[in-house]
C-alpha cells in the first residue's frame, strides 16, 4: 500500500491544530513556534505533491479511494488534478507567512491578569491549522459529499478567528469592537450556513438521480462524469438546472459574488490582517474551485444555461467592487471591495468557457492570493503602528519608512495588474478569453481596470506621500519578522509575472479537461494561429478537439 499522501497533507494541519491547542497555557511562546513548524511541514508535503504531480499524466493522481459509508455510497475518496495542486501549494505557502504575521496578534491585552484566558494564543494559532487542514481536503476531494462535510466545517474555524480575534486598532471601545466583531462573525457564519443549506438540498437530490439511474447511488465525482459520459446518466434539463442552482449559490456566497458579497467587508474590517488573509486569499477559493470541479463537470449543460446570468453577475461585482473600494475610508475594508472586484473577474473567467479564460481565473486564484497576502499584511503592519484602520490618519509614511512603503506599493501595483507583475497575465488570460466569445462583456469588464489604478493610487497617495502628519513621525520600518512575511512574496508576484509558465503548464490540461466535459470549443479566431507561445493558451478553433494543451487552431 503506497503512502497516503494526500491525507498526510491535510492531516499533519489538523495533527498541529491539536497540538498547539495542548501546549500549556504559560508557553504562549513555544505554541507559536510548534504551529509554525507543523505549518511548514504541511509546506514540505505539498511540495512533495507538487513533484510528484505528472501534468502529462492522469486527469486525477496520487488518489485514495476507501469505503466509508457504504449504505449511502458515499466514499473517502481523494485526487487531485493541476488546479487542485497550485491551491494546494497556494494554502501551504501562505500559512506559515500568515503565522509569522500574526506572531503577537493573540498575545494579552496590556494590563490582563497573567492567567487570563482572554485571546489565548494557543487557540488562535491552532484555528488557523485547523481551517488549513479543512481547506486542503476540500481542494482534494472527489467525492461530492466529502467535500461537503469540509466546504461546511470550515466556517467553524473561521467564525472563532473572526469573532474572538478581531482587530485591535484604536478608535472605539472595547464594547463597540466586541459588538462589531461578533456582528461579523455571525454574519459570515448565516450567510455561508444558509449557502450550505441550499447546497446540502442539492446533493441529496443529485444522489437520489444516481440511484435511480444507475441503481445504486453514489457521490463519486468520476464515477458521475463517466456515467454521463457513457450515456448511462441523463438528467432531465430541469432537475439538472435546480441542482446546478444548489451547487453554485452555496459556491456564490462562498467566492463571494454580488450580491452575496456583503458578509466580506465586515469579516475582512473586523479581523485580523492575517486572518483577513485567511479568508479571501485562502477561504474564498473554495468556492472558484469548487465552481470548476462541481458545478461545470456534474452539470455540463446546467451550466452553459446559466453563463449569461452568471458573468452578468460577475460584471456587476467587478465594477461594483471597485467603485465601493474607491469610496472607501478604511484601508482593509477597501482591499475587501477589492478583492469582490477581482472575484467578479475569476468567475468572469471560469463561464466565459474558453481555454484562456479559465486558465487566466485558476492562474488568478493563485495570484490574487499572493498579492492580496502582500497587501493585507504589510497593510496590517502599518495598521499596528498607528492603532487605526483610517485612511485619513496618515500621511508622508514614505519619508519614515521607506521599506514599508515601497512593499506596500508592489502589493498595490500588483492589485491593479500592474505587467510584470503575476495578477497582469491572469486578468489578461482572462479578458482576452472573455472577449472572444462575449466581446461586449469583455469591453466592459477592462473598466474594473481603469477602477483599479484609482482606488490603488489613492490609497498609496494618501497614506505613504504628503506631508508627514505628527502621529507617524516615530513609526519604524518593517522589522526582520516582517521583512522575512513580506519579502518572499513580493519576490513570488516578481516571478509569477515575468515567467508563469511553470504555474500554466500545471494548470493547463485540467482546463483542456474541464472543457471537453462541458463540451465547449474555443471560437475560431478570425486569423488562426498555428503557435499559441509559451502560455499555452492560444484559441482552439470551434472544430478543434481538447485533446492536449499546446492551444494550436486547426
Amino acid at each position: 500500500m503506497s503512502f497516503p499522501l494526500l491525507t498526510a497533507t491535510a492531516v499533519v494541519p489538523a495533527l498541529g491544530a491539536v497540538v498547539t491547542a495542548a501546549v500549556p497555557a504559560a508557553q504562549r511562546a513555544a505554541a507559536k513556534w510548534v504551529a509554525l513548524g507543523f505549518s511548514l511541514l504541511t509546506l514540505a508535503l505539498a511540495a512533495v505533491v507538487l513533484v510528484r504531480f505528472d501534468p502529462g499524466g492522469a486527469r486525477f493522481q496520487l488518489t485514495e479511494s476507501h469505503a466509508w459509508i457504504k449504505d449511502f455510497g458515499v466514499r473517502y475518496e481523494l485526487g487531485v488534478d493541476g488546479i487542485a495542486v497550485a491551491l494546494i501549494a497556494l494554502t501551504a505557502v501562505l500559512i506559515p507567512f500568515i503565522i509569522l504575521a500574526g506572531w503577537h496578534d493573540a498575545d494579552p491585552l496590556e494590563g490582563a491578569r497573567p492567567n487570563s484566558r482572554w485571546r489565548p494564543t494557543q487557540g488562535f494559532f491552532a484555528l488557523i491549522l485547523m481551517v488549513e487542514a479543512m481547506v486542503v481536503i476540500s481542494f482534494e476531494a472527489t467525492d461530492v459529499f466529502l467535500f461537503y462535510i469540509f466546504f461546511e466545517a470550515m466556517l467553524i474555524p473561521m467564525y472563532f478567528l473572526i469573532g474572538g480575534f478581531g482587530d485591535r486598532a484604536g478608535g472605539r471601545s472595547e464594547e463597540e469592537t466586541a459588538t462589531q466583531r461578533s456582528y461579523a462573525a455571525v454574519k459570515f457564519l448565516l450567510y455561508n450556513l444558509a449557502g450550505g443549506l441550499i447546497m446540502l438540498a442539492a446533493v441529496v437530490g443529485l444522489y437520489a438521480v444516481t440511484a435511480d439511474q444507475l441503481g445504486t447511488g453514489t457521490f463519486s465525482l468520476q464515477e458521475i462524469v463517466q456515467a454521463r459520459a457513457g450515456g448511462h446518466l441523463d438528467m432531465a434539463s430541469s432537475t439538472e438546472r435546480l441542482l446546478f442552482l444548489g451547487f453554485f449559490f452555496a459556491f456564490a456566497v462562498k467566492a463571494p459574488l454580488w450580491p452575496l458579497h456583503t458578509w466580506l467587508p465586515n469579516a475582512m474590517g473586523e479581523s485580523t490582517a492575517p486572518v483577513a488573509v485567511l479568508i479571501t486569499a485562502v477561504v474564498d477559493k473554495v468556492g472558484t474551485f469548487a465552481m470548476l470541479r462541481f458545478c461545470l463537470q456534474l452539470f455540463p449543460e446546467a451550466s452553459k444555461w446559466a453563463t449569461p446570468a452568471i458573468m452578468i453577475l460577475a460584471l456587476i461585482s467587478i465594477i461594483y467592487g471597485a467603485l465601493l473600494a474607491i469610496g472607501q475610508r478604511d484601508i482593509k475594508r477597501l482591499i475587501a471591495y477589492a478583492s469582490i472586484s477581482h472575484f467578479g473577474f475569476i468567475i468572469l473567467g471560469i463561464f466565459a468557457m474558453t481555454t484562456q479564460g479559465q486558465g487566466g481565473a485558476t492562474l488568478y486564484m493563485v495570484n490574487h492570493g499572493v498579492s492580496t497576502a502582500a497587501l493585507m499584511l504589510v497593510a496590517g503592519f502599518l495598521i499596528t503602528r498607528r492603532g487605526s484602520r483610517l485612511i485619513e490618519d496618515y500621511g508622508g509614511v514614505q519619508k519614515v519608512a521607506p521599506v514599508l512603503a515601497g512593499t506596500f506599493l508592489i502589493g498595490g501595483l500588483a492589485t491593479l495588474s500592474l505587467p510584470g507583475l503575476a495578477p497582469f497575465i491572469s486578468e489578461f488570460l482572462v479578458l482576452v478569453g472573455t472577449f472572444s466569445r462575449y466581446p461586449v462583456f469583455g469591453v466592459i469588464a477592462t473598466v474594473g481596470i481603469v477602477l483599479a489604478a484609482l482606488y490603488v493610487l489613492i490609497l498609496y497617495q494618501r497614506t505613504m506621500t504628503g506631508p508627514v502628519k505628527a502621529e507617524v513621525r516615530s513609526m519604524p520600518d518593517l522589522r526582520v519578522r516582517e521583512l522575512v512575511v513580506v519579502a518572499p512574496l513580493i519576490a513570488l508576484l516578481i516571478f509569477l509575472g515575468v515567467y508563469p509558465k511553470p504555474l500554466a503548464d500545471i494548470v493547463n490540461p485540467a482546463v483542456d479537461h474541464t472543457m471537453s466535459v462541458v463540451d465547449k470549443k474555443d471560437p475560431r479566431p478570425d486569423h488562426p494561429v498555428t503557435d499559441a507561445g509559451w502560455f499555452n493558451y492560444g484559441p482552439k478553433s470551434e472544430g478543434a478537439s481538447h485533446d492536449g494543451a499546446s492551444g494550436g487552431a486547426k
